[in-house]
């Protein structure tokens, strides 16, 4: 329903997309694009539950900390796990998207993407949290639909269309058309799924502790999914659970991916999953149109390569992945009056205060 005040108000606001994920934060505002891109990490400290550092700065301190401070990731599996700790992770974001304005301005309305297989409690933990933030109004959108929105997918028009969304805590896979999602498939397994088998696999084969960060580092620089033109080696150091001393051993991509073979293998039985559940008529425009992937770890070395091997597929990353949620979030604010229907559930009743 039009409403004049949230009409006038919208003329001088300005309106935010975030794409709150489990490994980093992303947010857009209307009519300046993005202005944050940092990581979901709060520094506190553990007997006042103080905030010391929020994003960057916080995530300098993961592994370094004294005893007295802890650096979390409040968001776990693209869902919260610490309420208290992501409203002032948001209220932090929100605040700082709006500190160069100009001229005092509405609280504005937020787009928030989250995984299209959270219960309604944990939509509600979200919401409640934005609204706690300093929002006005807080839509909820579901991440697949959001990055085919950010990736210039047709998915108002009567024609399928594939979206897989590779984050940190987890994988997204939808089939849209129409403006809604006909068939979707959310698992936790993603990124961070991928990093711990990496930790595990340096343990168990050279009795190495590695920690996250140079897990993901490895994985970033030489993981992949598919034989690599050329194969790739990479030095990893950590401590050696026999001696307790520091090592460096020398890995190769064959390595690496053998490591990562497990949670690629669920990914992709998720994404036969939902072309098995996908009704006739839209698998023939899938065939045409392919599956489009988006997201960080979407950038895995190899991954559409094997993805089109296993799924007799067209498989195409969407331009910039990573910031696909966050700029569909951003037009949905643009055209909310047309892209209403898209929204996930809880929209429009109950979600203002």
């Amino acid at each position: 329903m039009f409403n004049p005040l949230n009409a006038f108000l919208g003329l001088f606001s300005r309106d935010i997309s975030i794409d709150l994920g489990t490994a980093s934060t992303l947010v857009l505002v209307r009519g300046r694009g993005i202005v944050i891109n940092e990581p979901s990490v709060v520094a506190i400290e553990k007997r006042t539950r103080r905030v010391l550092a929020i994003g960057a700065e916080a995530r300098e301190m993961v592994g370094r900390t004294p005893a007295n401070i802890v650096a979390i990731r409040p968001m776990r599996d693209g869902v919260i796990s610490d309420f208290d700790v992501t409203e002032k992770m948001l209220h932090y974001f929100i605040g700082k998207a709006h500190e160069r304005s100009m001229l005092p301005s509405p609280r504005p309305r937020v787009v928030v993407g989250i995984p299209s297989g959270v219960t309604e409690v944990e939509k509600r933990a979200v919401r409640d949290a934005t609204l706690s933030a300093g929002a006005r109004e807080c839509y909820l959108i579901e991440e697949p639909m959001a990055a085919a929105i950010g990736a210039g997918l047709p998915i108002t028009e009567p024609f399928g269309s594939m979206m897989v969304d590779l984050g940190g805590g987890t994988t997204e896979v939808a089939v849209l058309a129409l403006g809604g999602i006909v068939v979707s498939r959310s698992i936790r397994v993603a990124g961070d799924e991928m990093d711990e088998e990496i930790i595990q696999y340096a343990r168990q084969k050279y009795n190495l502790l590695i920690g996250e960060r140079m897990a993901e580092r490895t994985k970033i620089a030489i993981g992949s999914a598919y034989p690599l033109p050329e194969e790739q080696t990479m030095t990893i150091c950590g401590r050696n659970l026999i001696t307790g001393l520091p090592e460096a051993v020398e890995v190769s991509s064959v390595e690496i991916r053998e490591a990562l073979a497990r949670p690629i293998g669920i990914i992709i039985e998720t994404v036969k999953d939902a072309i098995d559940e996908t009704p006739p008529e839209l698998i023939a425009d899938l065939m045409e149109q392919g599956i489009t992937l988006a997201g960080g770890t979407c950038l895995l070395q190899g991954l559409p390569e094997r993805l089109a091997e296993e799924t007799k597929m067209r498989v195409t990353r969407a331009e910039d992945p990573i910031t696909c949620v966050v700029r569909g979030g951003g037009k949905v604010l643009e055209n909310l009056d047309t892209l209403h229907k898209v929204l996930a559930g809880m929209q429009r009743r109950g979600i203002r205060r």
